[in-house]
């Protein structure tokens, strides 16, 4: 049988402060991948009302599962929000993942993409972007890259690629929680 490893998630703003961490999750072993996502070197993360601090120390549980997906290389991750009214995906377009003793961190850069159930991708935080490149200071190659990865993201979603599958999605979390018995 494999084994789901526990998992931490750091989040950081570009000037390396801490920006957030959700504390409970776990990741997907290899051999359960989706032959799709195994192809990327993807890693599926799974929580479930798990503990999340702020970067000022607050604590709040979250109130929906979600299965998380980071893939090397790409500018963006995303999230599968298992609500009851659907999949919703929240998405982040972020550094890459840098993965080491069970800790996966990226560096977020505001620019986030929400896609509801059947719905068309919305990009949000626009503001938030445009004032942080200023505070922190991208550099014309940061700036590329996040663009970058706004377009891949929106040509993924578009062309419903890899990981923008609800059954997939819904699958991962019932084998995660079928094998760990969380209720």
């Amino acid at each position: 049988m494999e084994h789901y490893l526990p998992s931490v998630i750091k989040s950081f703003k570009h000037d390396g402060h801490l920006h957030r961490m959700w504390m409970e999750n776990w990741l997907v072993p290899t051999a359960l991948l989706h032959p799709d996502h195994a192809a990327e070197s993807m890693h599926v993360l799974i929580n479930k009302q798990t503990p999340i601090q702020e970067a000022d120390g607050k604590q709040w549980i979250s109130r929906v599962p979600a299965v998380s997906f980071f893939i090397p290389g790409q500018w963006f991750n995303v999230v599968g929000l298992l609500e009851d009214t659907g999949l919703r995906y929240y998405c982040n377009i972020a550094s890459p993942p840098f993965v080491q003793n069970e800790i996966l961190t990226y560096i977020d850069y505001d620019l986030d993409v929400i896609v509801l159930s059947g719905g068309k991708p919305q990009v949000v935080d626009q503001e938030e972007y445009e004032l942080h490149k200023t505070v922190y200071h991208y550099s014309q190659e940061v700036i590329l890259k996040v663009m970058d990865g706004l377009e891949a993201l929106l040509a993924r979603i578009s062309l419903r690629q890899a990981p923008f599958d609800e059954e997939i999605i819904t699958a991962y979390y019932d084998m995660w929680h079928k094998q760990t018995g969380e209720v």
